[in-house]
């Protein structure tokens, strides 16, 4: 990309044009300084006092977000409300004051950044979406107590204008006025934070992972906005201009394509249904799943009920989760996929030494067998949530048919307990597989021996067939899961289940996108766990083509030399059903191809 052009993740789509508001939304200054004795009580007053007051205006902002973006957009403020009612942290902020006679603001500043760098250090994705929240309740708090209004920030802004800022929070975002700010970018942020949820519901496009925005962006810079693509421009031209416009006309009129067919089946021109589930990483996204019409959950990720808590939750709380996921998709599964630990995402009494290469390290499943007093309170809250609703469970980093066997025998062990100690339960639960590794692709055949059902995370598929960091920018060239040797590890697979009559689905990345969603119902599966925002777009897309295209697109993707070439091949194939440019603007067919040659 040239100079002019800035790329992060589209978080919610839409396009917008206008000049840039650059917003500096972080911790204020604070001055040191101790007061005397004969004050320090008045000083745990006015943390008290301020703490209330932010609590109230959190409250306020739940409300508003209630009203404007819905009832589970607005329980996404439950957590900043947690905050301000955490006794232990306020408990350590009165203590410093009483200690050392600071100010409260003072004290509090050094008890937040305290926690900062812990959270930051652990590197977790899921945690530094929290740190936003947590950094947004800070920055009120303090600017409170020192008499400053933490939302002036807004204030000035009379003309539709494309705010830019470092990191944006949901308190921030709930406020927005829609008439005035047509757009977000932000440096930091993904599209699990809160506010891309929150964005995504209100309507406003956004873009976040932007580096070196705020460096970049001048004030009053002309910006024109893909929240699709995650593509900044800066200074375009009028003909850009009028292009970005003709691409937002042409995005619209696929969502209203997309709308319309929300409450259809997912079924192929010649008549192949396919089961199209949803990924949920957390509560959050239970919403957008339901609402876009997920047939039940294909990957329930739980290391949400872990990351940023210093102990392992309770069999209840898992229990009462599960049930409450379970119960949200009535007459469909919800596969939980039991705990991927490991490295950051152990609670601190489970820490160990950091490994020189977490990957291929102690995780997921070697942890819960080999920590079984974590895994069985898993498989118990499994148990007995199934009592309820139908529940699966999903072993991530397979490579040996023993785990399995060993988590077979625990589910068994649990449920007989469950039943001795007169607890309500499921007698069993099926127990699958997650294919991530060569091993597991290869062993795929006597795994669907063992196992009720298979399901590929192709992520990290992909990253351990081509020896890849997939978060190694330096390779992010090589990281491809078109890659022929990954297609036939998950031709393998399928097949595989196929022959032992059990279903396989894939849930990684690849199900989530349109041109990869078309290969996979090629290769033979009939079961993809989507993303929920991309839910709509991949069943459109089920509808517009036929299964035996499919089929014939990944014969030829299979005896491919390059992932380019696959690539290549899927798009004259699907191009002979949809139009490429309602799917990716970028798309280009390969000069001198022509989809008949891929005609059935």
């Amino acid at each position: 990309m040239s100079e002019r052009w800035l790329k992060g993740i589209g978080v919610s789509a839409g396009m917008a044009v206008g000049p840039a508001v650059v917003v500096r939304w972080a911790l204020p200054e604070v001055p040191h300084r101790v007061v005397p004795r004969s004050q320090v009580e008045k000083e745990v007053r006015r943390l008290r006092a301020a703490v209330r007051d932010v609590k109230r205006h959190v409250q306020e902002l739940q409300a508003k977000a209630e009203d404007r973006a819905g009832v589970d957009e607005a329980r996404i403020f439950d957590f900043q409300i947690l905050m301000l009612e955490d006794k232990e942290f306020l408990s350590s902020v009165e203590d410093l004051i009483r200690e050392n006679h600071l100010t409260a603001e003072k004290a509090f500043e050094f008890k937040a950044l305290e926690v900062r760098d812990t959270w930051t250090a652990t590197g977790s994705p899921q945690l530094k979406d929290r740190l936003t929240d947590f950094a947004g309740v800070a920055i009120r708090v303090i600017e409170h107590l020192m008499h400053r209004g933490a939302d002036e920030v807004w204030e000035g802004i009379t003309q539709p204008s494309v705010v830019v800022a470092k990191e944006v929070g949901p308190g921030l975002t709930v406020q927005l006025d829609r008439e005035h700010v047509v757009g977000l970018i932000s440096e930091e942020g993904t599209r699990t934070s809160h506010a891309a949820i929150l964005a995504h519901s209100l309507g406003i496009p956004a873009v976040f992972g932007v580096a070196g925005a705020m460096e970049r962006i001048e004030p009053g810079t002309m910006l024109v906005m893909d929240g699709t693509r995650g593509t900044v421009l800066l200074h375009p031209t009028p003909q850009e201009i009028a292009e970005a416009k003709t691409r937002e006309l042409g995005r619209r009129a696929l969502a209203e394509q997309l709308e319309a067919v929300v409450d259809q089946p997912a079924v192929t021109v010649d008549g192949v249904r396919i089961v199209l589930r949803g990924n949920v990483d957390l509560p959050d996204e239970l919403a957008a799943a339901r609402n876009h019409r997920a047939e039940g959950v294909g990957l329930l990720r739980t290391e949400f009920l872990i990351m940023g808590h210093s102990a392992l939750p309770s069999e209840d709380d898992q229990t009462e989760y599960f049930r409450r996921v379970g119960q949200a998709f009535p007459g469909h599964p919800v596969v939980i996929r039991t705990y991927d630990l490991g490295g950051d995402k152990l609670p601190a009494p489970f820490r160990t030494q950091p490994e020189p290469n977490p990957q291929l390290g102690w995780r997921a499943i070697r942890v819960c067998l080999d920590r079984p007093e974590i895994f069985r309170t898993q498989v118990r809250a499994a148990l007995r949530a199934a009592a309820h609703a139908d529940i699966w469970l999903m072993i991530p980093l397979v490579t040996r048919l023993d785990e399995v066997d060993r988590t077979r025998a625990i589910v068994s062990e649990e449920a007989a307990k469950l039943t001795r100690e007169g607890i309500t339960a499921a007698a069993s639960v099926p127990v699958g597989v997650m294919v991530e590794t060569p091993a597991a692709a290869v062993l795929a055949d006597r795994l669907a021996e063992i196992s009720d059902f298979l399901s590929v995370g192709t992520n990290d598929l992909t990253q351990y067939t081509l020896a890849v960091d997939r978060g190694n920018a330096r390779l992010a060239d090589r990281f491809h899961p078109h890659d022929p040797s990954v297609l036939r590890l998950l031709k393998m697979v399928a097949d595989a289940a196929r022959a032992a009559g059990k279903p396989a689905s894939v849930c990684g990345e690849m199900a989530s996108e349109p041109l990869s969603a078309f290969l996979l119902i090629g290769l033979g599966y009939e079961t993809l766990s989507v993303a929920p925002p991309a839910l709509p777009l991949v069943k459109w897309t089920v509808r517009q083509v036929s299964a035996a295209r499919a089929r014939a697109a990944a014969e030829q993707a299979l005896q491919a030399r390059t992932a380019d070439e696959v690539l290549d091949l899927l798009r004259l194939a699907l191009a002979e059903a949809v139009d490429l440019k309602l799917l990716d603007p970028d798309a280009r067919l390969p000069a001198g191809r022509r989809a008949a040659s891929l005609k059935v």
